[in-house]
């Protein structure tokens, strides 16, 4: 009875310290699924006084290991094998989990340790030591359960990450906004040339930290309902040129020009008019920002086709520009907040480093797909695949 009270003791710690770890998005949905895990965990701890609690032993999801008085492995199980394999020695001999160890058996309570574990693979692991007060059959006296914490850890670091990102990146227009208030009210307070060349810059600034603001205002507002698809029918033949044509006065500054090619029998996507518009708008703005100056801009929707998209029928719509493109290496992290391959370059462009976040969190819940390729001096091309609207796949026999 005592094995199973303190395993139950260990599976309720581990609860606490998940929902610790819990990103706030979709926390309560964490938060039910850790506690199905733990009373299910509950009931197999329960059978080990069982004759077959062995086998109830290895279906236990999380590593385990049963260490001896003298802390000898006695008994892994089928995840603990499958996740350290050959390196469950050099894990035992973590510092942090032999302090754990030793402070169980010293002590006679659990304890718990957070480790950094570089083999087989880098991973964040919190470690739970419980001693038993009578020893199993097999002479076991201590358990060890592993619990990867690698994606809260990182979740976390990013979540700071963002907070850091999102501070800098306002305070930077605010300071210089309070220079030069104070500019104006000093030394230029006399001198209206000075003023309206300020006044300038300053509006500039405003302009800036009001995008960005309404950028994360626009994120924040999208992550809350990424888990809720949409369900209308969007026509994109309707949609995409008023948007191209709204861009007209800044192709003229540079210009450039938007090439639109939709195929007049494009089936219509399961969407958010709304959110998809400001899809295409990030994308257009991005071409427009990076593109080169002169060059072409080419938007097309396709019904998709291929290996690289889903089986289930779908359109394809696809923004591609002639800039310099983007070096491979950054092209995994650029939907990331704040990500930006020139800093200088991307804020002299007005950019907040949100587009292709914005881009990407959208995609995800219309449960579409986002691809960006680029090669430098060739230019860059994003493509979004959509569902197509289900009354059209049905009419396709789709």
């Amino acid at each position: 009875m005592a094995v199973v009270a303190l395993s139950i003791a260990l599976l309720v710690l581990l609860l606490l310290l998940s929902l610790m770890a819990v990103h706030r998005h979709g926390a309560e949905r964490e938060a039910e699924r850790l506690r199905r895990l733990v009373a299910r965990q509950a009931e197999e701890m329960q059978a080990l006084r069982r004759p077959d609690g062995g086998a109830v032993l290895e279906r236990l999801p999380d590593p385990l290991i049963v260490l001896d008085a003298d802390r000898a492995v006695r008994r892994t199980n089928a995840a603990a094998r499958a996740a350290l394999g050959a390196d469950i020695g050099a894990v035992l001999r973590h510092p942090g989990l032999r302090g754990a160890i030793d402070r169980a058996l010293a002590a006679g309570t659990a304890q718990g340790a957070d480790l950094s574990l570089p083999v087989p693979v880098a991973r964040e692991v919190h470690a739970a030591v419980v001693p038993l007060d009578a020893p199993l059959d097999d002479g076991g006296r201590v358990l060890v359960v592993l619990s990867d914490r690698t994606r809260e850890r990182v979740v976390e670091r990013m979540r700071a990450d963002f907070v850091a990102n999102a501070s800098h990146e306002l305070r930077t227009p605010l300071t210089s906004l309070v220079g030069f208030i104070e500019t104006l009210q000093g030394a230029a307070a006399d001198d209206p040339p000075a003023q309206r060349r300020f006044l300038t810059i300053m509006a500039e600034q405003a302009a800036r930290m009001n995008r960005l603001i309404d950028d994360l205002l626009s994120l924040s507002r999208i992550e809350l309902t990424e888990h809720q698809p949409p369900a209308d029918k969007v026509d994109l033949g309707t949609l995409v040129p008023p948007l191209a044509e709204a861009f007209e006065p800044r192709l003229q500054d540079s210009a450039a020009r938007i090439e639109l090619d939709l195929p007049p029998d494009l089936p219509a996507v399961t969407g958010d008019a709304d959110q998809l518009a400001q899809v295409l708008q990030n994308l257009l703005d991005n071409a427009l920002k990076y593109g080169a100056r002169g060059g072409t801009i080419r938007l097309r929707a396709a019904r998709a086709s291929g290996e690289r998209w889903p089986s289930r029928p779908g359109v394809v719509i696809t923004v591609a520009d002639q800039g310099p493109g983007v070096p491979r290496a950054h092209l995994p992290r650029l939907t990331e907040r704040f990500y930006r391959v020139d800093k200088g370059r991307s804020r002299d462009a007005g950019g907040t480093g949100l587009g292709l976040a914005i881009v990407k969190h959208i995609v995800n819940r219309h449960r579409g797909q986002l691809l960006i390729e680029s090669e430098e001096g060739v230019g860059t091309t994003v493509s979004v695949w959509l569902p197509r609207a289900p009354d059209q796949a049905r009419s396709a026999g789709g």
